[in-house]
């Protein structure tokens, strides 16, 4: 269910970034935040297990960063 949503994010920020980007940062931004959030809160449990706990959210705040610039580099490339 979470990698459903994480994709689903993603999509919406990425389309948001392609139409307006300088609105696109504000969402992308927030939702960094509340998965910096749960990686934080995963990463307190000791030893591996923190890293287990952690690694989901790393991975969808670099997804989330990747398809919001990905918009906004699509969008300089246009040539209108």
């Amino acid at each position: 269910m979470m990698i459903a949503g994480i994709i689903a994010v993603c999509v919406v920020l990425a389309v948001l970034a392609f139409l307006l980007p300088r609105l696109s940062r504000h969402p992308e931004r927030g939702t960094q935040r509340t998965l910096g959030l749960g990686s934080r809160a995963g990463s307190k449990a000791p030893g591996f297990m923190g890293r287990i706990f952690s690694k989901p959210f790393r991975s969808s705040s670099r997804a989330v960063s990747r398809s919001g610039s990905a918009g906004r580099r699509t969008r300089r490339r246009m040539p209108f």
